[in-house]
């Protein structure tokens, strides 16, 4: 039997189809169609999709955060060294102090024992950049976020050193003091963050830079990506 379709259902179904698309509309098809071409904005290839993906992510940032680390941990480092050569600092045992009181070891006078103050140097240096890999892995790169990176680092170090008593806050040192932690910490965090950036770089572009993608430029009306395209759930 044959269905009877009215002039005002015509109408209806013609002014829908005209309708503008809103902005979310819009970003979603924009995303459907480079999907097609297995593309993005930018020349980037489509990452890896599914349930798993925030697991991946994560997974990623471990091995690559602890790389990129470790890398800055051994940049600053020779830094320190050849600003000691030039200087004349002594070596610092704040980490190996700092250590002993975190970990319930046994303190000793004066000067501490290398692999105590390796220990806490390179492991505390190996795991912060873990938390500047998540920062690449989620689109924050670049010169800029190695510098929020930095504040992190002096952040971390100053709030282990004062909790433990070891340290005392900054504006109680000396002032070529600051400079200098200020200096080799940045050293620290922009080799670590140019580390991680290189690695997740590798991965295709962060759900930010992709959000960033859609309508380039400095713009307060661009929707979020699809769910499928970011790492929550």
């Amino acid at each position: 039997m044959a269905t009877e379709v009215s002039c005002c259902d015509l109408a209806d179904e013609r002014t829908a189809t005209l309708a503008a698309p809103s902005l979310d509309e819009s970003a979603e098809r924009l995303t459907r169609v480079f999907d097609l071409v297995g593309r993005r904005p930018g020349g980037w290839a489509r990452k890896e999709a599914g349930t798993g993906y925030p697991q991946r992510m994560i997974r990623r940032a471990l091995w690559q955060g602890l790389v990129a680390g470790t890398v800055g941990g051994v940049v600053m480092t020779l830094g320190e060294k050849i600003e000691q050569a030039v200087t004349g600092r002594p070596d610092s045992h704040v980490p190996a102090r700092v250590l002993q009181r975190l970990a319930g070891l046994p303190e000793r006078p004066g000067a501490q024992q290398p692999p105590v103050n390796w220990a806490m140097h390179y492991g505390q240096a190996a795991l912060l950049g873990v938390l500047r890999s998540i920062m690449a892995q989620a689109g924050l790169r670049g010169p800029l976020a190695s510098a929020k990176f930095t504040v992190v680092r002096l952040t971390n170090d100053q709030i282990l050193e004062n909790a433990t008593g070891v340290g005392a806050p900054p504006s109680t040192w000396p002032r070529g003091e600051i400079v200098l932690d200020v200096l080799h910490k940045a050293v620290y965090a922009f080799t670590t963050g140019a580390v991680a950036d290189a690695l997740a770089d590798r991965g295709g572009p962060g759900p930010g830079q992709e959000h960033a993608a859609l309508r380039p430029g400095r713009r307060p009306d661009v929707g979020p990506l699809p769910r499928r395209d970011a790492h929550g759930r």
